[in-house]
């Protein structure tokens, strides 16, 4: 089952979900009987109109009004890559990333050239590759891209990483069958308003503000991934991280129901996050959890005790796993 049919609408996702965890936060209350963890919290997104940033600004406001001796700043960034190589530089405290790119990053894989320790707050909610062509255009699937140009998003984030697999699945070679641009969202969205470019290739949730933009003024058609799934999982590590999610009707203005890609992200952080502070997210993202749904989300998010807790091979910091334990039993 995918699409609506497995997960429900985001704001009846994250409120009836809670509803266990909550039940269970006697413990936790003890948290919020002093001040909390003190200290800076700095949070890696992604491009500023993005659901990364969305996502972050939330997050940021919700840790200041529940530990206000937290200091939150949110961060612009090429999102999933750039945001680990922060982590790594120790410009950020905190930073979400597609799992697929965490897991390739603890292990040590491309584009990661040795294992960078990671730790997981939580599997927070997960992304739709969409992969948007003009709605008058000949272009139906992937393989129809053969001779046309294609951004497939900023330099470091995740989305162009899978992008170039995706395209391979296809059986194109990458700036020899296609010619390839990696251009941040609002470059893109020019480009392709210009005629610069033929397709734009992003990773974010649903719908998203500058693809609504686009669609609203030129049109715009979203090709179905789903197909290429098989390959994928066949070839990398990170394969089993990825599944088959529906983009519900008219998510963008005039566009059908299309089945694409969907990849969870993480909220990840360095292995030496103090637990109070680890702890204090974790509270967050679980008693907070309505507060942290972008207004203009149509998508599905996870943001459930089961969840939340499935990060894959990057393990849960020991304050996560503490504070879980404590809301949930």
């Amino acid at each position: 089952m995918t699409g609506p049919t497995r997960r429900t609408v985001l704001r009846a996702a994250v409120g009836v979900a809670c509803t266990g965890l909550l039940a269970a936060t006697g413990t936790a209350d003890a948290r919020h009987t002093d001040r909390g963890p003190e200290g800076r919290l700095r949070i890696a997104t992604g491009e500023s109109g993005n659901l990364y940033a969305a996502f972050g600004r939330l997050l940021a406001d919700q840790v200041r009004a529940a530990y206000p001796r937290l200091s939150c700043e949110v961060i612009h960034s090429e999102a999933s890559v750039d945001n680990i190589r922060m982590l790594q530089a120790r410009e950020a405290e905190v930073a979400l990333s597609l799992a697929d790119i965490a897991w390739a990053a603890y292990d040590g894989s491309a584009p990661f050239g040795r294992p960078v320790p990671l730790r997981a707050i939580g599997r927070v909610y997960e992304n739709y590759l969409q992969l948007a062509v003009r709605a008058d255009a000949p272009i139906r699937n992937v393989a129809d891209l053969a001779g046309h140009t294609v951004s497939l998003g900023a330099p470091a984030s995740g989305g162009a990483v899978l992008g170039d697999r995706l395209l391979r699945a296809a059986g194109l070679t990458p700036g020899t069958d296609v010619q390839v641009r990696r251009l941040l969202l609002p470059q893109a969205v020019r480009a392709m308003r210009d005629g610069a470019i033929d397709a734009l290739l992003v990773s974010g949730g649903l719908p998203l503000p500058a693809l609504s933009g686009l669609g609203a003024r030129r049109g715009i058609r979203l090709l179905p991934l789903a197909s290429l799934l098989p390959r994928l999982r066949g070839t990398e590590p990170s394969g089993p991280g990825l599944e088959a999610v529906t983009v519900p009707a008219g998510a963008y203005r005039g566009t059908p129901e299309v089945t694409t890609i969907g990849v969870a992200n993480l909220l990840l952080c360095r292995p030496d996050l103090p637990s109070p502070v680890a702890a204090a997210l974790t509270d967050v993202l679980v008693r907070r959890a309505t507060h942290l749904v972008p207004s203009s989300a149509l998508g599905t998010q996870f943001l459930d005790a089961r969840s939340l807790i499935s990060t894959g091979s990057v393990p849960l910091h020991p304050g996560a796993v503490v504070a879980y334990r404590e809301l949930h039993g």
